[in-house]
């Protein structure tokens, strides 16, 4: 690695070589805890983490600008999650594959190969406690959740911490929900270190990734602290809630 950039430091961190060569190839992008509001409640918790090139000649310095590429430009994206066993999940563009930690070992095994998100779920994940500062698209998602009709009503189910909440819908089929909130009108969500190495591996497993009407993958970030709103999961899921955003956007103008 030549530089590295995480959700708790400010700036980014060049990393120097001894013969200040600076001939290093990548940079990392990572949230080291996600989920740390349950780590005293003991629920499952994870780290996040980016990949990009250099895109300067080799023996240049490290600049704001190699963590600021779009998001298309990821070589690699992946999450590790603690719970009862330990999880790397992780993808360089060629599908998403997750490995289980052997702690008597210290191993990672092949577990679950070519992991796919069904096309279609039925649990949506979203803090509901939320629902007054919602926008109206993402408020009549969740009514149309409830319904007691055709496959529905969904089931509910939000941990708290975006590593389990994803891994668990890529698994089972399900949508997570961050919209932005009258208290966070851009979202809470860091692009940079959720949001973008997220939509990553839910496109390469087949789902989807949005902002509510664009592809996260799109997004051209303009700071490394950059928040949006996140709908991923389920491709249908996500394309339905995209499809009630628009809905609610023409109706209000």
């Amino acid at each position: 690695m030549c530089g590295i950039t995480s959700e708790e430091n400010d700036e980014f961190i060049a990393v120097e070589r001894s013969d200040k060569n600076h001939n290093n190839k990548y940079v990392v992008l990572m949230d080291p805890l996600d989920g740390s509001s349950n780590i005293d409640v003991n629920v499952s918790v994870g780290t996040i983490f980016s990949v990009f090139r250099r895109i300067t000649p080799i023996g240049t310095p490290v600049t704001l600008e190699y963590f600021l590429q779009p998001r298309i430009n990821q070589v690699a994206a992946g999450y590790v999650i603690y719970g009862t066993s330990t999880m790397l999940v992780y993808t360089t563009g060629h599908g998403v594959n997750g490995f289980t930690l052997n702690p008597a070992i210290g191993t990672f095994y092949l577990s679950h190969p070519n992991m796919q998100f069904p096309k279609d779920g039925n649990i949506y994940s979203t803090n509901e406690g939320n629902y007054v500062h919602v926008p109206q698209g993402v408020k009549d998602y969740i009514k149309y959740c409830q319904l007691e009709e055709d496959e529905r009503p969904y089931t509910s189910r939000y941990i708290g911490s975006l590593v389990a909440d994803i891994h668990r819908n890529m698994i089972k089929g399900g949508v997570y929900i961050y919209s932005t909130i009258t208290t966070a009108p851009k979202g809470k969500l860091r692009l940079l270190y959720e949001c973008n190495p997220m939509a990553f591996i839910a496109e390469q497993a087949g789902g989807k990734a949005s902002d509510g009407f664009n592809r996260i993958m799109e997004i051209i970030p303009t700071e490394l602290h950059e928040r949006a709103p996140f709908f991923c999961g389920s491709y249908n899921m996500v394309e339905k809630v995209e499809d009630f955003m628009l809905k609610a956007k023409f109706s209000k103008h």
